[in-house]
Parts: C-alpha cells; sequence; structure tokens
C-alpha cells in the first residue's frame, strides 16, 4: 500500500501552521491585527487537516467539508489582509485630522544621514493609505464577505436543490474571485506601503502572492477543464509549508501588530550556519560520490582530495572573522525588525569594559567595545591630556596618525561637543551638506582608515572621542546604528571619568602621604630644636656642673639618635612601622622624667606592675611626651599634672590630666583633633593632637578626651595589652608624635 502523497503535503502544511501559531500565541498581546493574523493561521490548520484526512479518507471527509475549508481559510487571511488596509486608513484619517504631516512630509531628524522618527505611521510595515481608498476599500470587504456567505450558503444547500442547479462551474469561479480578490489586497498593501516599510512587509506579500498566485493558476485550470489536475492539488500543502517562514519573518519584524514575536538571533545565526554547512557538505559529497564513479582509476584520489579541501574551505569560512560578520549583517537585515539585540549588545558591551582580567587597560577595552557594535576590528582613543589638547592614548591594530594632538577648542571638538552626533568620515567627505558647520582637520580628511568618530561627552564637557576603522563587512551606517554608538558612547565616557577621577584620587593620596611626612619630621625636628634650645639655654647657668655636663651630653646623644632615624625615614618615605611588645609603665615613666624641668611638673600613679603592650616605643613614648607637655602648657606653674595607670584584662590605660584652663565641648569636637589648625601662633604646626590619636588607633587603641572649661582636662589612652593580640598590629596609619 502505497503513502498518499497528498496526506503528506497536507499534513506538512498543517504542522508548519501549528508551529507558526504557537509562536505567535506566545508574544500575543490582545491587539486586533495579531488576533486577526492567528485566527488566519488558525484556520490554515483547520485547512490543512482537513485536506490531510481527505486525502487519507476521501469517502468520509467530501468535497463538501474540503470546499468548506478552503473558503474558511481564505476568510481568514481575507480579513487579515483587509485589516491591514482598514487600520492603516484610520491612522492616516487621525494623523490628517491632527494636522500632522503626511508620511511623505514627515519631518526628519536634523543632522547626517537623517532618518524617519518613530511615529506610528512609520514603523515597519505601516501602509501609508490615501484617503480616496476608504469606499473601494469598504465595497471590497462587503463584497468578499457577500461572495463567501453566498458561497458557503450553496455548499450547505446543494443536497436540497436539483441536480441541474448543481455545478462545479459555480464553485471554481466562486473560488477563482476569492484568490484574486487576496491577490488584489496583497497588491494595495504591497503598493501602498513606504518604501521603507516594505522592507518589513515584502515577506507577507511574497508568501501570500506566491500561495494565492498558485492557487490561482490551478483554479483557473479547473474551471477551464472542468477537473482540478491532481498534481497541483497535492502540491499545495508542500507550497503552503514553504511560504511559513516568510509570514513569520514579516510577523517579526512588525511590532504595530503587537506581537512581541522575539527569535533569539544567535540562535538564528547557529542554526542558519549548521544548516548552510550541512547543507554544503551534502553537497560536496554528492560532488565527491560522482567523481569517484566518473574518476576512473583516479576516482578514489580525486574523491578524497576534493572533500578534504571542501572541509579546509568550510574551516576557513566559519572562523573568518569578516565571513561571520557579514552573515551576521545578513541575518539582522533580513530577519529581524531591528538590526541589533539590544539585551544582548548591552550585555556585552558592559561586560568586555568591566572586565578587569584582560591584560588590556580601560581605554583599550573601551575602543574593543564599541568596535564589536559594528564589527570594526581596529580604533583609535583620543582624549583630553590636561592642557589644551586631545591625545592619542590608546590604540588597537591601528597605527598612531601623523598628527599627534587635536586642538580642545578646535572647530572638530566644538561640533562634537555641540551636537554630539557620530561622524561617518567618509560620508561627511563626500556629503559635507549633511554635517554643517564641520570642518575636518586634515589628519582625519585625509586618513584612509577613518571611518566613525564616536564622540565621549560627559554632561556637558567633551571628554574625548573613538576613531573606529572600517568594518569586517560592508554595511550601511543609520539612525539605529548612530543611536547605540551615542548611548554606548556615553557609558564609555563615564566609565573613562571614572578612572581619570580614580587617577587624580590616587595622586592626591600620595602628595597627602608625602606632606603628613613632611609635616611629621618638621614636628619631631620642631621637638628636637625645642629640646637642644633647652640645653643651649640652661648651659650659660649650669655650664660648670659636671652633672649637667653629663645630662647635656645624654640629652645631645638622644637628640642625634632622633635626627638619625628622621634621615632614615625621609630616604623610604615611611614613618616607621617597627613594632615590638613595650611596657607602657616604663615609657610612661620615661615621659614624665622628660618633662621634669617644666612646671608644673608631672606625677605618676602606678601600683608598679607591667603593662605590656605592641607598639614601636620610640613613636609611643613621643606620643606621651606630646600629651604631658599640651597638660603643662595649658596649667599655671601652681597647677597640677598627674598620670594615672591600670589595666583590666583587655587593656592599658593612661590618663594624663591637668588643671589647667581646659576646652569647650565644640572646640573638641571642631578643632582639637583638625590636622594644621592650632592655637599656639607660630610656634605650633597643629598637628600634635591628630597624629597621636591616629597612631593610638593604629595599635588598635583610642585617645578619648574630657574637658571642663577652668577646671582641666583629661585624656585617655588606651591601647589592648600585648598578650590578647595574636597577630602584630600593622601601623599602616601611624603618624609621629613629639
Amino acid at each position: 500500500m502505497t503513502f498518499p502523497l497528498g496526506l503528506a503535503s497536507y499534513s506538512i502544511a498543517a504542522g508548519a501552521f501549528v508551529i507558526l501559531l504557537a509562536v505567535l500565541a506566545i508574544g500575543w498581546q490582545r491587539r486586533l491585527q495579531g488576533t486577526l493574523l492567528m485566527v488566519a493561521v488558525a484556520l490554515s490548520i483547520l485547512w490543512g487537516a482537513t485536506l490531510a484526512l481527505n486525502a487519507a479518507h476521501g469517502q468520509i471527509i467530501g468535497t463538501r467539508m474540503v470546499l468548506l475549508a478552503e473558503l474558511a481559510r481564505d476568510a481568514g487571511w481575507i480579513a487579515f489582509l483587509w485589516g491591514l488596509l482598514w487600520q492603516a486608513r484610520h491612522l492616516q484619517l487621525a494623523r490628517s485630522g491632527e494636522g500632522l504631516a503626511t508620511p511623505t512630509q514627515t519631518p526628519r531628524r536634523a543632522g547626517p544621514s537623517a532618518e524617519p522618527e518613530h511615529d506610528p505611521a512609520h514603523l515597519p510595515g505601516s501602509v501609508a493609505v490615501s484617503g480616496g481608498l476608504g469606499k473601494p476599500l469598504v465595497a471590497l470587504g462587503v463584497g468578499s464577505l457577500v461572495l463567501l456567505l453566498a458561497l458557503a450558503v450553496y455548499l450547505g444547500v446543494q443536497p436540497l436543490l436539483p441536480q441541474a442547479w448543481v455545478r462545479s462551474d459555480i464553485i471554481l469561479g466562486g473560488k477563482l474571485l476569492l484568490v484574486l480578490i487576496v491577490l488584489l489586497l496583497v497588491e494595495q498593501i504591497f503598493r501602498n506601503t513606504s518604501t521603507e516599510g516594505r522592507w518589513a512587509i515584502k515577506y507577507l506579500c511574497l508568501g501570500l502572492g506566491g500561495v494565492y498566485g498558485f492557487d490561482f493558476y490551478m483554479y483557473a485550470e479547473a474551471l477551464l477543464f472542468r477537473q482540478v489536475y491532481a498534481g497541483l492539488w497535492e502540491a499545495r500543502g508542500f507550497v503552503n509549508a514553504l511560504v511559513v517562514p516568510l509570514i513569520a519573518v514579516s510577523a517579526a519584524r512588525n511590532p504595530q501588530w503587537s506581537l512581541d514575536v522575539y527569535v533569539s538571533r544567535g540562535m538564528v545565526f547557529h542554526t542558519a550556519t549548521l544548516l548552510g554547512a550541512g547543507i554544503y557538505l551534502l553537497l560536496m559529497a554528492a560532488a565527491g560520490y560522482y567523481l569517484r564513479v566518473f574518476g576512473g582509476d583516479w576516482g578514489t584520489v580525486f574523491q578524497a582530495v576534493f572533500l578534504f579541501a571542501a572541509l579546509m574551505g568550510l574551516a576557513v569560512f566559519v572562523i573568518s572573522g569578516r565571513f561571520r560578520a557579514q552573515f551576521r549583517v545578513f541575518v539582522s537585515k533580513h530577519f529581524f525588525n531591528y538590526k541589533y539585540d539590544y539585551r544582548e549588545e548591552w550585555l556585552r558591551f558592559i561586560q568586555t569594559l568591566a572586565d578587569g582580567h584582560r591584560q588590556e587597560g580601560l581605554p583599550v577595552r573601551v575602543i574593543h567595545a564599541l568596535g564589536d557594535i559594528v564589527d570594526s576590528p581596529a580604533g583609535q582613543l583620543w582624549m583630553r591630556s590636561g592642557g589644551r589638547h586631545f591625545a592619542q592614548v590608546a590604540q588597537r591594530n591601528m597605527t598612531e596618525p601623523a598628527q599627534t594632538s587635536e586642538p580642545r577648542d578646535g572647530p572638530l571638538a566644538a561640533y562634537l561637543l555641540e551636537t554630539g552626533w557620530v561622524l561617518d568620515i567618509q560620508e561627511a567627505r563626500q556629503c559635507p551638506e549633511r554635517y554643517p558647520g564641520l570642518e575636518l582637520p586634515d589628519w582625519l580628511a585625509e586618513s584612509e582608515r577613518s571611518w566613525l568618530l564616536v564622540p565621549l561627552k560627559q554632561e556637558s564637557e567633551l571628554l574625548g572621542f573613538v576613531l573606529l576603522a572600517p568594518s569586517r563587512a560592508r554595511r550601511i551606517i543609520n539612525w539605529e546604528d548612530r543611536d547605540l554608538l551615542k548611548t554606548a558612547g556615553l557609558q564609555a565616557a563615564s566609565h573613562l571619568a571614572q578612572m581619570e577621577a580614580l587617577q587624580a584620587l590616587s595622586e592626591a593620596r600620595q602628595f597627602e602621604a608625602f606632606n603628613r611626612l613632611s609635616a611629621y619630621v618638621v614636628h619631631d625636628l620642631k621637638n628636637i630644636i625645642a629640646q637642644l634650645n633647652l640645653v643651649v639655654s640652661n648651659a650659660r647657668k649650669h655650664g660648670d656642673n659636671p652633672e649637667f655636663l653629663k645630662d647635656a651630653i645624654g640629652t645631645v646623644e638622644n637628640a642625634v639618635s632622633r635626627m638619625n632615624k628622621l634621615m632614615l625615614q625621609l630616604r623610604s618615605g615611611d614613618p616607621g612601622r617597627e613594632a615590638r611588645p613595650v611596657n607602657l609603665a616604663d615609657l610612661a615613666t620615661q615621659a614624665v622624667n622628660d618633662a621634669q624641668g617644666r612646671a608644673p611638673e608631672p606625677e605618676l600613679e602606678h601600683n608598679g606592675g607591667d603593662c605590656p603592650v605592641l607598639a614601636d616605643p620610640e613613636r609611643l613614648r613621643s606620643v606621651l611626651n606630646h600629651l604631658i607637655q599640651n597638660a603643662q602648657e595649658a596649667t599655671p606653674d601652681n597647677g597640677r599634672v598627674s598620670l594615672s595607670l591600670w589595666q583590666d584584662t583587655r587593656q592599658a590605660y593612661l590618663d594624663v590630666m591637668d588643671t589647667g584652663t581646659g576646652m569647650t565641648p565644640e572646640f573638641i569636637r571642631e578643632r582639637l583633633f583638625r590636622p594644621f589648625d592650632t592655637t599656639k601662633g607660630l610656634t605650633g604646626m597643629g598637628i600634635g593632637a591628630f597624629e597621636s590619636r591616629e597612631f593610638i588607633r593604629a595599635l588598635g587603641g583610642d585617645l578619648e578626651v574630657w574637658s571642663e572649661t577652668g577646671k582641666g582636662s583629661r585624656f585617655r589612652v588606651s591601647i589592648p595589652l600585648a598578650q590578647q593580640q595574636t597577630t602584630p598590629l600593622p601601623l599602616e596609619n601611624d603618624t609621629t608624635s613629639q
């Protein structure tokens, strides 16, 4: 038993329409035009299934059911096509009533290669219907409806009619009229669609025109010979299945149909590549087979060499960047309503900019990211150099031009800042009227590898621009490319501005560290000078006293040691980071002894036990000296300065108390720890309290202050005990206090 060809043909057609209906249903947004399309597709499924069953069980289905399915299918497509024209007419009347321009007068965006704005009448596939078509359109719709109802009624009452009234030419003639109506609607849609819109509607017109053109030939021949040719009838299913992809492409290209049909560009690209490669390999295998059959003794050799060459040729095309770029342009141009998959493009763009694992820096990544959008393999980044020029700061696969700078106040920079347009260099040379006011510099106008110039604007400032080399694939730059490049340029400019800010901050921190080190050194020198000055002044009184000379020599030795340490710090740029266990009680005793001879002399209260802490002993001793000296200077000679040392299970505490003038809460909060703010006039640096607190905090402790005006102050130093620290504390922010 042979398998009926008609069953296979119409089953394939029904299956193809089922797939199309599923795709349309996923993106259905419950709008009229999308609904009409889905109804037409559903009726086509019913038509295909009915004719397939008729091919398998003709005696069960019958001719009347087949003809009714034909009428239902025709009704669906007539309703959809008529709805397209009617919707476009209403849109045109609405626009005319609002006083808007006609489609041929649609305002264009000012600037180079201006494209129509995205108003509804210029969406892909929009039909620009003249007002005079209204009455014929209504008449066509009414005539179609009357004809369909008449044929349906005639088929329904056929069993009740006399045999003489049952004529096949009536059915064939009516069906031929319906086919002509569909072809007329298709012709009107295509003819009344703008040139730009035909890109989106042409596949629908081609598919339906082809299918109903085939039907016209079949029914015309059947009307002539009073019999439908079986071969044509069985081929119709395959013909309809072939046009389903064309209808799907038009649905995807027409968002105003309210069908969010999404097909991944990557999926289309890879699927088409695999399909093309498979067809190519089949053809090459067939050619190799014939070489082997007809090649005689050398046939096997010819076949092996030919197949190897075919595989190598396929590999060359697949790995070719130019081929992939051209094929990607072809897919975007012919299968999608927009050139770009904006989600994928933006994710790729941001990932390229943020990929810190690349060996190339951010400037090169900016060139790479912008170039990938238009398949440009090379480019240059020009940025402000701090002076009055833009200079090339990075390049990718592009040699440096003879001109190494471009004035920031030049005509090119002024034009980019004012307009923000993406410049097509070749277009600017050939059609300068599209770029009014633009003066291309000589180095750019004469360059053969200059293609696009993308401005990098940061708010109201031109940060720089990216010059891109020609694309791997020949492509025409339109409004979509320009908008995407312009938006990507703004994003890239923000990244570059952030990079500049971080560089400036890093430099500022380096200068801050250097200035702090200088301030610490000057502060230490001031204290050493004061110490030596005290020795000199006392030498006039006690120069003959051997004990004084012994103490003076010890003081000078200490000063020399500290000055050597300062010299070491200046050479290394490091204010000192050596930390080791030290007894805070011993340091407090030494600090009290250092302050003897200045009134009021400090007193230390302590139980005599050890208070081990982890610190640089010299620097911690300097902090204590500073606190004691400040207390003495704030206290009259008859006042009192005392130190109290104690500890708990975790920390050691040292209070430095005085009965001096005290401080207000505002002074403690706003001025005490502010660097370079001093109340000592020219004799003070204003960094002692600040660096003391920073050093103590670097040890893991803190410096707290309580004070009351007229009653005195208390400074409390708290430092973790050494045995509580499992690892030495890094003194990264420590400072010297003298």
